[in-house]
């Protein structure tokens, strides 16, 4: 829904410490109505950051450039887990945080022209979520990136705890970096193909 108001700027802090800093934040913004989004339920263990990129929190650096991984808010514990557990097969992911979700900062895109390709991981419905607005604004820029984006489906949940809701609907980390490697494993035989097709057409009879 705030997508949709004019001017509307939108925090997604990861963690307790980020929750105050961006509630500074938003303090501070005197010509836009502002806005912070936080989960229910327990504060999670800070999460601190390698690096801070033009206002982009860099939390996990991929050992090669396969995956960026864009997670929001409180999503960002699984996030990491998910990354490391891509290493060990393989696949190196960078995951990153961008802290303000609206506007988002158009230095995702010179970050994203590195990598093969992106993953957002929602804090909130796929549909129609951050993912859908990364990909506009990649189309905007030209940017053509494969982009998948892992969230809650657009149906009724039962009530449960947060955790609970995660786990039954598949968002751990375990099938987040089931997936991450499925998808890149996927795209590195895409790029391949041609490759291997010319070759075989160069073959001598």
């Amino acid at each position: 829904m705030t997508g949709i108001v004019p001017t509307m700027h939108v925090s997604a802090p990861r963690d307790g410490a980020r929750l105050k800093e961006l509630l500074r934040e938003a303090i501070d913004i005197n010509d836009a109505p502002s806005m912070v989004r936080f989960p229910k339920g327990a504060v999670q263990e800070d999460i601190p950051a390698f690096e801070r990129r033009d206002g982009i929190d860099v939390l996990y650096r991929g050992e090669s450039a396969d995956v960026l991984l864009i997670s929001v808010g409180a999503m960002a514990a699984i996030a990491v887990e998910a990354a490391s557990s891509a290493y060990r097969e393989g696949v190196g992911v960078t995951v990153i945080d961008p802290r303000w979700v609206k506007p988002l900062p158009q230095s995702l895109v010179r970050m994203a022209e590195r990598y093969k390709s992106v993953v957002v991981l929602e804090d909130g419905i796929r549909h129609g979520g951050l993912g859908s607005s990364i990909s506009e604004m990649f189309r905007d820029a030209g940017v053509l990136i494969p982009l998948h984006s892992i969230g809650v489906p657009l149906e009724f949940i039962e009530h449960s705890k947060r955790g609970e809701i995660l786990s039954d609907i598949g968002i751990t980390a375990q099938n987040i970096a089931r997936s991450v490697v499925e998808w890149s494993s996927s795209l590195k035989e895409e790029m391949q193909f041609p490759s291997d097709e010319n070759a075989d057409r160069k073959q001598p009879r």
